[in-house]
């Protein structure tokens, strides 16, 4: 089986290291997670912005930790630390929560989503489409975090406590020369 991607508990990751990076912090307040997320991805290079799609995964980080880190409790606090350059984007998310309670269920979970996949046993793979526990509510089903360990390929490593995340994407180099779309 191919390697599946997990999340890992590390709060030793050199992913942790806050060196030169932004920071922000935000109430968890549910209706300016699109705006919080602005203010952070407006540092990043217009290279590295994909179409929407780093804007989209910031966004969902953020989100996990005011609605299920912070429980949208306005009197708790998201720190966000973020670093972008041509070729990488870093965050950190930190909640004031409890923490990601079921994180190695999510793993297993994971995992057996992956083997159906690669098995190609779409039958089974009916079970392994949303993953819910007890306290999740009809818009959850653990779709960000299977898209996150896909998308941020450098690591997605939490804390011992786990209520801080930290997610590295690195992006290919561009080739120096002429593009032919650029003499169309």
């Amino acid at each position: 089986m191919s390697q599946v991607k997990l999340l890992e508990v590390n709060e030793n990751s050199k992913l942790f290291d806050k060196t030169g990076m932004f920071f922000k912090e935000f109430d968890s307040d549910f209706r300016q997670i699109r705006y919080y997320t602005l203010l952070v991805v407006q540092k990043a290079p217009t290279e590295i912005k994909e179409i929407n799609l780093l804007e989209q995964q910031i966004s969902e980080i953020i989100k996990n930790a005011v609605k299920h880190g912070n429980k949208c409790d306005l009197k708790k606090k998201v720190k966000v630390w973020y670093y972008f350059s041509k070729d990488k984007a870093h965050l950190i998310v930190e909640d004031e929560g409890e923490g990601f309670k079921d994180l190695e269920g999510w793993n297993e979970f994971n995992k057996k989503r992956i083997e159906c996949f690669l098995n190609q046993n779409f039958e089974e793979m009916e079970k392994y489409v949303s993953y819910r526990t007890s306290k999740s509510d009809d818009h959850d089903s653990g779709n960000a975090m299977f898209a996150a360990v896909e998308y941020w390929n450098g690591g997605v490593v939490f804390n011992n406590k786990k209520n801080c995340i930290a997610v590295l994407k690195t992006f290919p180099k561009k080739k120096k020369g002429i593009d032919m779309e650029d003499m169309q």
